[in-house]
């Protein structure tokens, strides 16, 4: 797949609600690795706020969703994204679709606080947002992930929930697919 990055959107599926130059900020990670050469330079990158409240960041975030989308639902067949990109967690969670949080019922709103399930609240996309997506790619490595990947490719746990617009691709390391390929395209 080739990107014409000068007219890439850049859009966060989930950051801790801490200050952008945090050590655990999602956006201090993009900016440092992906953005740091300069030979990527995408049209817009439109992170997640994390200043007043984690309300209040999730509401700005979920308007910003919705201006840039150009309406205040998602339509069937106009996706919201091309690709997402997101990873799994060992706990089957992904962006910061907690087990066991509020935040996996939420069918209305398309960014949504996540005050607890974690040491600091979070905002993340709901799975309506993930879900209007034209592909989405999970990254996964790592032998503690081979159960969460497992349930997440047989619809269990918050990573199972994602039904997107389009496919789902996995690229997966041996450690997680474990001893057989697994069919995970590696």
């Amino acid at each position: 797949m080739n990107l014409d990055w000068d007219c890439a959107e850049l859009f966060f599926s989930d950051e801790r609600f801490v200050p952008p130059d945090h050590k655990d900020s999602n956006y201090r990670m993009v900016r440092e690795t992906l953005l740091a050469t300069g030979r990527i330079q995408p049209r817009k990158l439109l992170a997640i706020p994390t200043d007043g409240t984690p309300q209040s960041a999730a509401d700005r975030y979920d308007e910003t969703l919705r201006q840039q989308y150009g309406a205040g639902t998602l339509e069937p067949g106009v996706p919201l994204f091309h690709l997402t990109l997101l990873g799994l967690g060992d706990d089957g969670h992904t962006a910061s679709l907690l087990p066991g949080q509020p935040v996996l019922k939420e069918l209305e709103r398309w960014a949504v606080a996540v005050p607890e399930g974690r040491g600091e609240p979070r905002i993340t996309l709901s799975y309506p947002a993930l879900d209007s997506s034209e592909q989405i790619l999970f990254l996964v490595s790592g032998a503690e992930k081979r159960d969460a990947l497992a349930q997440a490719r047989g619809g269990l746990g918050p990573a199972g929930g994602i039904k997107p617009l389009g496919e789902v691709l996995w690229l997966v390391d041996e450690a997680a697919a474990g001893e057989a390929d697994q069919g995970y395209g590696f």
